[in-house]
């Protein structure tokens, strides 16, 4: 079995614009995250950058199930002692309302330089407006 190398020459990228607004957080990031990677394509390989770009608006308008809105928590840590802090779900969104959903869809690319390079493909928005007018991006309905 060889390895697929996709030439740069034979990959077409496309631009997807997703509305997030009343959709779940969940299921907004695995879809992005599958755009992202590009396994929705035929020429599918995990180790090269084939995926699309995408873009989110509305991601203010992000519902969560349950109780996730208050008890959902997200930590950081500054590496110090007592440096570890944590706010909930409806903290975050009332400071930086895309937040949860960049950190959702990071969470389900890879952990290496790859995802990291991914995570640059994907644009969100808290609002309606984007400013990837010219790219013409294509309407995707989760």
């Amino acid at each position: 079995m060889k390895t697929l190398y996709v030439k740069l020459k034979d990959i077409k990228r496309k631009w997807y614009l997703i509305d997030a607004s009343g959709k779940t957080l969940g299921s907004v990031a695995v879809k992005v995250a599958s755009l992202l990677r590009g396994k929705h394509k035929p020429l599918y390989v995990p180790h090269q950058e084939i995926g699309d770009y995408v873009i989110v608006i509305n991601a203010a308008k992000i519902a969560v199930t349950g109780r996730k809105r208050t008890d959902k928590i997200y930590y950081n840590y500054s590496g110090y002692v007592g440096g570890m802090k944590a706010r909930s779900f409806e903290k975050v969104m009332a400071k930086k309302p895309a937040y949860p959903l960049e950190t959702a869809i990071r969470g389900m690319l890879p952990k290496n330089r790859l995802g990291r390079k991914l995570f640059g493909n994907a644009k969100v928005y808290a609002g309606e407006s984007h400013p990837h007018a010219a790219q013409q991006p294509e309407t995707l309905e989760i």
